[in-house]
Order: structure tokens, then C-alpha cells, then sequence
């Protein structure tokens, strides 16, 4: 069985910033079957408004974003959040991510912001871990 992931927006914009880094080798593999991944719409709907912010900046078109995000509409298991976790975590922005991996009943939140989601994630049995870590555990090189 493949575990579970939700990716924290920092990672879909680091993929972005680094052809070469960890973050950028897990989101090219999304929808391998390496692994699966889930978000909800709320989550989505933060992709989209973080990465609209900007696309230039990340080598992009609006283009380039809205073809992303079909795709991970297409890909990802889009779960409902039926309860609140929040106040869970000090960044309110981070909810959304706590919030799509208990509601998909994820593994791992992939981010590069352990610190602040380890604590409330924890208490719903969610790990947290940085890319890197998530590839090594995968068993995929970058």
C-alpha cells in the first residue's frame, strides 16, 4: 500500500524555484503511483492563490499554473473535510494543510516548515517530514 501524501505550498513553489531540489523530484512524481497524494478545495484553491501570486517568478505562465492544478485535480484524491481541526498549528495557512491530510486520512504532510505543523499534526497520528525525507523514504533518488 502507498502512503498518503499532502504537500504544504511551500513545496509546490520551492519545485518551482529548484529544477534540481528535493521538492521539485517529489512533485515531478506525482501521479506515478510512487505514491498518492490528496488535497481538499480549500487547499487547492491556496495553490492557486499562491502560486498566482507570481508565476513569473517561478519560471511560469498563469497558464503553466492553471494546467498544474487540473492536473493534480485530476491525479489527487480530493477529500472533504468534515471537522475542524483549528486551532491546531501557530499559521493559520498551515491549517488548510493539517486540515486535507486528516481529512484524507494522509501519512505525511511534505513541507518545508516542520516545526510549526509537528506539534498539531502529531495529535492525529499525521507525520510531518521535509522532501528529502519523503524521497529517502520512498526509496526514489532525486
Amino acid at each position: 500500500m502507498v502512503p498518503i501524501l499532502v504537500f504544504d505550498t511551500n513545496v509546490l513553489v520551492a519545485a518551482f524555484r529548484s529544477r534540481t531540489g528535493a521538492s521539485n523530484a517529489l512533485v515531478r512524481r506525482v501521479g506515478t503511483g510512487r505514491f498518492d497524494t490528496a488535497l481538499t478545495t480549500p487547499l487547492l484553491l491556496e495553490y492557486e492563490d499562491v502560486l498566482m501570486r507570481s508565476p513569473d517568478d517561478l519560471g511560469l505562465t498563469p497558464s503553466d499554473v492553471t494546467d498544474l492544478l487540473d492536473y493534480l485535480c485530476r491525479v489527487c484524491a480530493l477529500a472533504d473535510v468534515r471537522f475542524r481541526v483549528r486551532p491546531s498549528v501557530p499559521d493559520p495557512g498551515d491549517e488548510l494543510v493539517l486540515e486535507a491530510a486528516v481529512a484524507s486520512g494522509a501519512a505525511w504532510i511534505v513541507t518545508h516548515n516542520v516545526r510549526d505543523l509537528a506539534a498539531g499534526s502529531a495529535r492525529f497520528g499525521v507525520e510531518v517530514v521535509r522532501p528529502g525525507e519523503a524521497l529517502r523514504r520512498l526509496g526514489v533518488s532525486q
